[in-house]
């Protein structure tokens, strides 16, 4: 069996990439992302790899050709920000399904699985446990909802009209694994919660929403559903989640030492809405909505059918978790990114036990590095804040791309910094990410809010100059390579890659200066 899996980046797809990749029934799998993930690194390494936006109208034509000579589709592709770009989450979300539906249906793929949520359903005021008969009208102050229902309704209107296709679709409860620790604490939580403290420290009380309760699930545990749905060739709606209901005890005693405060969720909503707007919060007051609204789900129909059982508890799906946002892990794709970058390669870096030679000014190359530190720092901001306020644009995934890279390239020169018995910059670093933040309120002749098309070119500029600057960092840095204690090949990759992402901005950058005057 060939399967083609759509969205295979993020914190479901590296699963079920996982999961494949150990099924004697798959001979092939093919990833579908917007953004490549590091192809040589487990387990995006197993499978051959095509960009596609499915957010866009012509991206039908790619998704057919993909799919010719598929035997099945797992389409997890699902955009949950930037929350104020409703319309770009619409295109994604419930245009992009209709398109993947309609691709795979014009390729002859037989079977397909699709991933809904929990969300989807129409909210409820107990905890009678709901099977999959239960309406899904979604919860109307959530966008997240909203566009779950719309989807659904798109996949019972895909079914009756195409019998020939095994269609199914998953409606699963929280979805957790280790290296989406970071990935979810930028989705929800934010850069300002200190989850990194949660491996020395247990909060003593744990604030939550007075009768929350919740079901959740292992992302191998749901992996697990994806494949046997399509090699099964199911039909219809599967609920999946682990049976373990957690309610606000069993969470406070999880994350803190076992007390909570509980809160009444219509005092939340507006603390919420207050974060969300100040930017201090990614989650807006929609998700809260919905995770008090959600039912509780009966599994037995995945049991039943799928042959199918959670393998980890909620409980201990939820200390995965936290164990993961402590650390900050991650994987090797731009959705699953670490907190810190990608984790420095440990053959680049110098031995151990290496020394500064006497021959060398620390001090100087300790402020040499720093500054480098720094401008990575300043770079990886812009950039990265360039590609989210282009996320509905054909160039997004080219900074996206840029991004990684100096992320990647900021976590080896820590790593180098480190290894050569210096400290990381101070309070340098910091000043530098507030300065930063605060050279993008210029407005480029546009009023608060509204973007201008000159801002994408001036910042290309920006990111042009620093590139060029970083490039002649790494020359020095080569030829200095034996007091470095590294592999002056270490940095041939490095210039490479630098005149690669100048390539790229000024691909970025011909794009902006087309449309930058425009009324």
């Amino acid at each position: 069996m060939r399967v083609a899996v759509v969205g295979a980046t993020g914190n479901v797809g590296t699963a079920v990439l996982r999961e494949l990749g150990r099924r004697e029934e798959v001979d092939a799998v093919l990833g579908l992302a917007r953004r490549l993930p590091d192809t040589d690194a487990d387990p995006y390494a197993a499978a051959s790899w095509r960009t596609v936006d499915i957010g866009r109208e012509e991206s039908t034509e790619t998704l057919v050709d993909a799919f010719t000579g598929v035997d099945a589709v797992v389409h997890l592709a699902w955009l949950i920000q930037p929350n104020s770009k409703r319309d770009l989450l619409r295109r994604v979300n419930v245009d992009g399904t209709a398109r993947v539906l309609a691709a795979a249906a014009e390729a002859g793929v037989e079977r397909i699985c699709v991933a809904s949520s929990i969300g989807a359903y129409s909210p409820v005021d107990d905890d009678e446990p709901r099977d999959e008969s239960w309406p899904v009208e979604g919860v109307r102050s959530s966008h997240y909802s909203v566009d779950k229902a719309a989807q659904e309704r798109l996949l019972s209107e895909f079914a009756a009209t195409h019998p020939e296709v095994a269609l199914s679709w998953l409606r699963p409860g929280l979805i957790f694994q280790e290296d989406a620790g970071a990935e979810i604490q930028r989705y929800f939580a934010g850069t300002w919660v200190p989850v990194q403290l949660l491996d020395r420290v247990r909060p003593p009380f744990v604030p939550l929403p007075a009768g929350v309760r919740t079901q959740v699930a292992h992302a191998d545990d749901v992996a697990r559903a994806y494949a046997e749905a399509i090699v099964r060739g199911a039909r219809g709606p599967f609920n999946i989640c682990s049976d373990e209901v957690l309610d606000a005890e069993a969470i406070a005693g999880i994350v803190g030492t076992g007390r909570t405060v509980p809160l009444p969720p219509a005092a939340i909503r507006p603390f919420l809405t207050a974060a969300h707007r100040a930017r201090v919060l990614p989650m807006d007051a929609g998700w809260l909505d919905m995770a008090m609204g959600a039912p509780l789900l009966d599994t037995g129909r995945a049991k039943r059918e799928l042959g199918w059982e959670a393998r980890v508890s909620g409980s201990d799906a939820l200390r995965i978790l936290l164990d993961g946002m402590a650390e900050g892990r991650g994987a090797s794709s731009t959705p699953m990114r670490p907190r810190t970058g990608a984790p420095a390669d440990p053959t680049a870096l110098p031995p151990e036990d290496h020394v500064v030679p006497e021959t060398v000014d620390a001090t100087l190359l300790r402020q040499y590095l720093s500054d480098h530190i720094l401008g990575a720092t300043g770079g990886m901001d812009r950039i990265t804040a360039m590609a989210e306020e282009c996320a509905d644009t054909p160039v997004f995934a080219d900074l996206s791309t840029v991004a990684e890279a100096i992320r990647q390239e900021h976590a080896f020169l820590t790593a180098l910094t480190e290894r050569q018995g210096f400290l990381a910059p101070g309070v340098s670093a910091p000043l530098a990410r507030v300065g930063e933040k605060l050279a993008r309120f210029k407005p480029y002749g546009r009023p608060p809010g509204k973007r201008s098309p000159s801002s994408l070119l001036l910042e290309t500029e920006f990111m042009l100059m620093a590139v060029t600057g970083k490039e002649h960092g790494w020359l020095t840095m080569r030829e200095h390579a034996a007091e470095l204690g590294v592999a002056p090949e270490v940095f041939d990759g490095l210039l490479e890659d630098a005149r690669e992402q100048k390539r790229i901005l000024g691909d970025v950058h011909a794009y902006a200066r087309a449309r930058v005057f425009r009324t």
